[in-house]
């Protein structure tokens, strides 16, 4: 058993790869729990989506830069939260709707982008499928500073998110700025976006926001309870997701996402076992 745990920590990799587990699946799952409670899932979706355009002109003006990528990412994605915000209140039109024009935008303009990159298939892949085992250190580097950052901003604005998150109104009668804060929390969730895409790639990043704050919220309603399990829950799901990559030869970043939900079906099932024999 010993051997089983320590046999992949012989490569440099997979030290990585379990560091960047565990910087990402925090960090999106603090973020992550803003996410389910505000019902911002298909918002989660479509900026993992709108970060192409930002990835196809990185390659084009820069190459196969992994770094210079990141923030090209960075940008499209900042940019497209931001836009989402401004269309929605310019055009006096639902969030949903504003989202849905965004997204089928940036998405379009990122597939045509890349249609004119030749080989664009074999160097874009790692952002479109995630390649946590290729993680570099000036990758981790990248992670821990933007992860530490967004941390940093929930903690210290807490309180007032978690007011304009429950009650909007109340938050507009104390004189928050929930427009400001509202655009606030987009940015936070762009930036773990684009950190969480080199781990488990823009298909499988809503998964990694989602996931482990459902599983959270069967066990608990308070919001700093969620955060801590569900980032917890979020870094077991990453170190098994990976020891199963490792030896069973299946891509990480799915591993990663099928221990998750693996974990979330057997909470939800004894969640409803308890409830049953109570």
């Amino acid at each position: 058993m010993i051997d089983v745990l320590t046999a992949p920590l012989n490569y440099a990799f997979m030290q990585r790869g379990l560091i960047a587990a565990l910087l990402v699946g925090t960090v999106c799952a603090v973020v992550g729990v803003y996410v389910v409670l505000r019902g911002m899932a298909f918002l989660g979706d479509a900026l993992a989506h709108t970060i192409l355009p930002g990835i196809a002109v990185g390659y084009l003006v820069n190459g196969a830069n992994r770094g210079a990528l990141f923030w090209w990412a960075l940008g499209a994605a900042i940019i497209s939260s931001l836009s989402i915000g401004v269309v929605s209140r310019a055009a006096r039109i639902r969030e949903d709707t504003a989202i849905g024009i965004v997204f089928a935008a940036m998405f379009a303009l990122g597939v045509a982008l890349i249609s004119t990159v030749r080989n664009s298939a074999v160097d874009l892949s790692h952002f479109l499928f995630g390649n946590i085992l290729g993680v570099s250190e000036h990758d981790l580097w990248r992670i821990a500073l933007f992860g530490t950052v967004v941390i940093a901003a929930i903690v210290l604005f807490y309180k007032e998110l978690m007011v304009v998150t429950f009650d909007p109104v109340l938050a507009a009668t104390l004189r928050l700025p929930v427009q400001a804060f509202d655009l606030l929390l987009l940015i936070l969730l762009a930036i773990a976006i684009v950190v969480a895409i080199q781990t488990v790639g823009v298909a499988l990043t809503l998964a990694v926001l989602v996931t482990p704050p459902a599983t959270a919220a069967l066990f608990t309603h308070r919001m700093h309870s969620m955060m801590i399990m569900a980032a917890l829950l979020a870094m077991l799901a990453g170190v098994v997701g990976l020891y199963a990559s490792y030896y069973f030869s299946i891509a990480s970043g799915a591993a990663i996402v099928l221990v998750s939900t693996l974990m979330f079906i057997l909470a939800w099932a004894g969640s409803r076992l308890l409830r049953r024999n109570s």
